[in-house]
C-alpha cells in the first residue's frame, strides 16, 4: 500500500529502525476511561486506517476498542469497547481481552487477541466494517499468548504463530506455528523459534513472542518479534526480526542476533511496566520499500518506528544467529 505514515531516518542516525520524533502517537489518556493504550494493531481501511486498540481502564480492566485514522498517526478511538456477536460459536465468554492483532484475509478482517477464558488463550474474531464484530472459538487451550495470523493461506490452510505459556507472567516461552482448515479447529503444531542461550544473544534469552503480521518478501516471511531478558531490574522487552521460509514457515532461515529496537527513550523506560518495546502491527509498502511499526511502550502508550524493508532483510541476513 501507499501513503503509510513515514519519516526519513535522522541524518545523524545509522539505525536500521528509527523512532518517530513525535512519539508517542497514542497517549495513555486518549479516551476518557483509559489508564493506558498500548500493544495495539492497525490495518489499511477504506481511504485511511482502522485499528483495534488495547485500552486498560482506570480499574486496570483490559479490553479492546476500535479506532480510525486518516493518516495512521492521529487516531480517533471509540470510547466504548468492542461488543462481539456470536461468530462460528455461541461460546463467546471472556474475562478480558488484550494485545490484539488484525489482518485482512480473503474477504474480512480477522482479529486475534489474548482472551481470558479460564486463563489466557488466543481469541479469534472478525469484522467486515469495524462496526460489527463476530467472535469465534478460541484457537487453543489455556495457556497461550501472542497469536499472530499469516496474511494468506499456506498450503491451503490458515496459519498462526503463538506462544504457549503459563497462567502467570510467563518466565519462559518459545514461538510455535499451528494450522487450521476453517479458523475453528487448529492443529499441526510445530516449534518455530526457541529462546537463545544467554551468551549468544542475551536480549532474547528468557522468552520470545510473535509481533506484527508477517510480511512476504522475496527472501521469505519477514517477521518482527519481541525478545525478553530477565535482568536485576526485571524483564526488558526488545524487538528483533526473523525470516521464515515462504512455504515452510516453521523453518527459520535467518534471525537477528542484535536487537533492532530496545527501550531507550523516556516513554519506553518509564510507565506502568518500565523497559518495554512490544511490536504489534506493521504497515508496509513493498514498492516504496517502507515499513511503519507500531509498538507498545512501557505498557502505557503507543509508539511508531520506521525502516526500509530491504535494509532490515539485509541486516537480518548479515547479523543472523
Amino acid at each position: 500500500m501507499r501513503n503509510i505514515p513515514w519519516q526519513e531516518r535522522p541524518a545523524h542516525s545509522a539505525d536500521v529502525v528509527w523512532r518517530y520524533t513525535e512519539n508517542p502517537v497514542v497517549k495513555r489518556d486518549a479516551i476518557p476511561s483509559s489508564n493506558s493504550i498500548f500493544n495495539s494493531a492497525v490495518v489499511p481501511f477504506q481511504d485511511g486506517f482502522a485499528g483495534v486498540f488495547r485500552c486498560d481502564n482506570k480499574a486496570v480492566q483490559m479490553n479492546i476498542f476500535a479506532g480510525f485514522s486518516k493518516n495512521g498517526i492521529d487516531w480517533d478511538i471509540n470510547h466504548e469497547p468492542i461488543e462481539f456477536q456470536a461468530g462460528n460459536t455461541d461460546m463467546i465468554e471472556s474475562d478480558y481481552k488484550y494485545d490484539p492483532r488484525v489482518v485482512f484475509i480473503e474477504d474480512r478482517y480477522w482479529i486475534t487477541w489474548c482472551n481470558g477464558y479460564n486463563g489466557p488463550t488466543i481469541g479469534i474474531g472478525y469484522t467486515f466494517d469495524f462496526k460489527e464484530f463476530f467472535q469465534c472459538e478460541n484457537a487453543f487451550l489455556p495457556f497461550n499468548r501472542n497469536g499472530v495470523l499469516f496474511p494468506e493461506k499456506i498450503d491451503g490452510k490458515y496459519a498462526m504463530l503463538s506462544r504457549p505459556s503459563d497462567n502467570g507472567h510467563t518466565p519462559f516461552g518459545d514461538i510455535y506455528i499451528s494450522y487450521s482448515p476453517d479458523m475453528k479447529y487448529w492443529g499441526e503444531h510445530r516449534c518455530v523459534m526457541k529462546v537463545t542461550p544467554f551468551v549468544d544473544s542475551a536480549w532474547q534469552c528468557t522468552k520470545i513472542g510473535a509481533g506484527p503480521i508477517p510480511i512476504l518478501t522475496d527472501e521469505g516471511w519477514l517477521t518482527f518479534y519481541h525478545g525478553v531478558i530477565n535482568t536485576c531490574n526485571g524483564f526488558r522487552y526488545s524487538m528483533g526480526a526473523a525470516i521464515l521460509d515462504k512455504d515452510r514457515p516453521d523453518q527459520v532461515l535467518y534471525r537477528t542476533k542484535p536487537y533492532l529496537l530496545s527501550p531507550q527513550t523516556n516513554y519506553e523506560c518509564v510507565g506502568d511496566v518500565p523497559n518495554v518495546v512490544f511490536p504489534c502491527a506493521a504497515l508496509h509498502s513493498i514498492e516504496e520499500d517502507k515499513v511503519a511499526i507500531y509498538y507498545g511502550a512501557a505498557d502505557t502508550v503507543t509508539g511508531l518506528a520506521f525502516g526500509r524493508i530491504s535494509e532490515i532483510v539485509k541486516f537480518t541476513k548479515e547479523n543472523s544467529l
